[in-house]
């Protein structure tokens, strides 16, 4: 069962109103060991059009927690494919 891109995406205003509204969504990310790791994911995915950041919570044996902050809402499909070509797979 996978919570990949559904955990949490909320839309919000910054400032005044008058910055650009931002998404946020969350990814699990398996296969994570070490600060390597969450540099090539952070590197991978950050390369994507729209991303503003990208901050991962390494969870060693488990799911890691990657929040992906841009624009407007990222395809999962995208960030699939980023994480996959970093070497890992979305939970």
């Amino acid at each position: 069962m996978s919570n990949a891109g559904s955990a949490t995406s909320r839309t919000s205003g910054i400032g005044n109103g008058t910055a650009a509204p931002t998404s946020t969504q969350e990814f699990l990310v398996t296969g994570m060991t070490c600060g390597h790791c969450v540099a090539s994911v952070k590197e991978e995915v950050g390369a994507l059009d729209g991303i503003a950041d990208v901050e991962v919570v390494l969870k060693k044996g488990g799911a890691s927690r990657v929040t992906v902050t841009s624009a407007a809402p990222v395809d999962e499909s995208a960030v699939r494919a980023a994480v996959e070509e970093a070497g890992y797979q979305l939970a």
